[in-house]
């Protein structure tokens, strides 16, 4: 029967904990910001959770299948964990190569031709975040997923090429990610610049440290950044408060996660 539109009522969506990819250029602080967020495990595909952070992983992870058995864990059994970490996605991704090369007897990726091993990759992919999805909708977790930056030539069809920084993830993989999650955040700071007359009428401008490091929540032409959150474009990210400063623009799923916010 069909559904008058007197009937109509305005519904919401659940309140679900965020899905966030957060990435940049190495020693921006990622894993650090990451670590900060409620009751967080480490799925450590890198190995590289700095010393300076004591937070729960699994250990060393052998291959793709691993990292599903871990998301099961966290599925099936109890705990008291609020936020799961992969870090980082592309060097999960070498791994997902794998799995596709070894349930298809491929050498390479490469070996079917015509890109066809990135578009099997996908399924693995998708079988990924339907693990993760469920941790978020049935375990109330906080998904995040850690990136490095690549610079990338882009051609745009209004502009001249310029560079940008970018996930560095293959096309296909970056595109199903860039739809799935709630925001993507990039890490990275202002450099403070100075030039210098090095004679003959000539002059040399570099970059040098100190500069102010920042998430950027909002795209611009030199770097891909979303959110759905209402965010500034971005916030000042000083070291060890990270998290608390983007806690007040974040979705929160309990009263436990708010206080922590304030």
């Amino acid at each position: 029967m069909a559904i008058s539109l007197k009937e109509l009522k305005t519904t919401r969506g659940p309140a679900l904990p965020p899905r966030l990819l957060i990435y940049g250029p190495p020693g921006k602080g990622k894993t650090s910001l990451a670590s900060q967020f409620p009751d967080p495990i480490f799925i450590d595909v890198e190995q590289g959770i700095p010393t300076d952070i004591a937070a729960p992983s699994f250990g060393e992870i052998a291959g793709y299948d691993a990292v599903m058995d871990n998301l099961g864990r966290l599925a099936s059994e109890e705990h008291d964990f609020r936020t799961v970490i992969i870090d980082t996605l592309d060097r999960l991704e070498p791994m997902v190569w794998a799995k596709v090369c070894a349930d298809n007897q491929f050498k390479s990726i490469e070996d079917p031709g015509y890109g066809k091993g990135y578009v099997l990759a996908d399924r693995y992919w998708s079988d990924l975040q339907s693990a993760l999805n469920y941790l978020r909708r049935e375990r109330g977790m906080t998904i995040i997923l850690i990136a490095h930056s690549t610079v990338e030539r882009f051609d745009s069809p209004t502009t001249a090429p310029y560079s940008r920084y970018d996930i560095r993830l293959h096309k296909r993989a970056l595109a199903l990610f860039q739809d799935e999650v709630d925001g993507i955040f990039f890490v990275n700071e202002d450099p403070t610049l100075k030039t210098d007359d090095v004679g003959f009428n000539k002059k040399v401008t570099h970059a040098e440290g100190g500069g102010v490091r920042w998430i950027y929540t909002d795209g611009r032409p030199a770097f891909t950044a979303k959110n759905r959150f209402g965010t500034p474009d971005r916030i000042m990210f000083t070291k060890g408060e990270g998290y608390r400063q983007l806690a007040p623009y974040l979705p929160t799923h309990n009263n436990q996660t708010t206080a922590e916010a304030a």
